[in-house]
């Protein structure tokens, strides 16, 4: 399984990546906003650190802007895939980006439905939001083992890549259930290299070394 990392901060980006784990980016406007730059200044540098998909996401409501957005931001680099939403607009861009050769990535997927529709669509890659589900009420990871078993039936190329990870439980989830990527949130990477026993046992080799290198 991919994994991608769900944030615009360069810094956390670039810190994952000198790990040699970081296949991709996602980002979405919540996150840019919160780095106060400009959309294309942030992609542009991220796409610069990382050569794996970068989803930049559109902001509008109307399909012809989607389209006309989604190709500025394929020409800022070949790697950004153009985030669209999963709703009869975001289709309609999603046949013209389509054409053009551009990669998609369809977001803000809570159904099995709505994956069905946007595999059918000829999305590159299509985001279930399982936390937000999970926030809900509802088992986020069972739509993941509905839209991985439907698209195995079918052998649809759309890529499933969970989003609204919340921990690092989900991301061992997602790997059993079979999904192509996870984009996990920077503080649950840095959980996911966490446990007691990892550093106890660093501690005591430390410890003992101690003891002994003054010897050799």
């Amino acid at each position: 399984m991919k994994l991608f990392v769900d944030t615009a901060n360069l810094a956390d980006i670039k810190r994952l990546a000198s790990y040699g784990i970081l296949d991709g980016v996602t980002t979405n406007p919540t996150l840019i906003a919160k780095e106060g730059v400009s959309l294309e200044t942030r992609i542009k540098e991220i796409c610069e650190v990382v050569s794996g998909p970068v989803s930049s996401e559109v902001v509008t409501l109307d399909p012809k802007e989607m389209i006309a957005q989604g190709k500025i931001y394929a020409g800022w680099a070949p790697n950004v895939y153009v985030k669209l939403p999963m709703t009869p607009a975001g289709l309609i861009a999603l046949q013209e980006l389509n054409k053009e050769g551009i990669k998609t990535n369809v977001t803000l997927v809570f159904t099995a439905n709505q994956a069905l529709l946007a595999a059918k669509a000829g999305a590159t890659l299509m985001s279930p939001f399982i936390g937000r589900l999970d926030d809900r009420g509802q088992e986020g990871m069972a739509l993941i083992e509905e839209i991985v078993d439907i698209y195995d039936n079918y052998d649809y190329e759309t890529q499933v890549l969970v989003a609204s990870i919340r921990s690092p439980r989900h991301v061992v989830n997602a790997a059993l259930l079979g999904a192509d990527i996870a984009t996990i949130p920077a503080d649950i990477f840095d959980k996911m290299f966490e446990h007691p026993l990892t550093t106890s046992g660093q501690e005591q080799f430390l410890a003992d070394w101690e003891k002994v290198k003054n010897k050799q």
